[in-house]
């Protein structure tokens, strides 16, 4: 069952379909509110939308993926339908994201960068455990080369 409803979708500031405006729109919000862009590597978008008075977003994909972050060597699996409610920094109430940890699928329910000069992002779960993890590890790899010599060359 969706956790979108029809009402939501008719409310929506912005409602977008197919995989190449969703990819566009869903790497622009999160750098938007500060987020690194390759955070929801998903596939085969289908439809996202985004209700700016409550900063309630939603992307749905044809079906789930598991998505391996080289850098830290953590699976991640998004389901085919993702939710959030976002704010500058923190992504908050997510659905449809778990990682794994040792054997076990874990959810995930929050998402935030403390402190952008640490360098950090914190993932939180429903049951309040945390773990941290570098910014760069859910950077898009071609982007952070472009960024580097962006800032060399200023």
């Amino acid at each position: 069952m969706s956790l979108v409803t029809e009402e939501m979708k008719a409310s929506a500031s912005e409602i977008y379909h197919g995989d190449e405006s969703c990819q566009e729109k869903s790497k622009f919000l999160l750098q938007e509110v500060g987020m690194p862009r390759g955070l929801l590597p998903l596939k085969d978008i289908e439809e996202c939308g985004y209700l700016k008075d409550t900063g309630y977003v939603w992307l749905k994909q044809k079906k789930s993926i598991t998505h391996k972050f080289d850098k830290i060597g953590k699976l991640v699996s998004y389901a085919p339908e993702v939710t959030a409610v976002v704010e500058q920094s923190k992504i908050k109430r997510l659905t449809g994201v778990k990682t794994k940890e040792l054997l076990i699928w874990i959810t995930i329910s929050d998402i935030y960068v403390d402190d952008p000069a640490t360098g950090k992002i914190t993932f939180k779960t429903p049951a309040g455990l945390s773990r941290s993890f570098p910014v760069s590890a859910f950077e898009i790899e071609g982007e952070v080369k472009d960024n580097k010599k962006k800032k060399e060359k200023k």
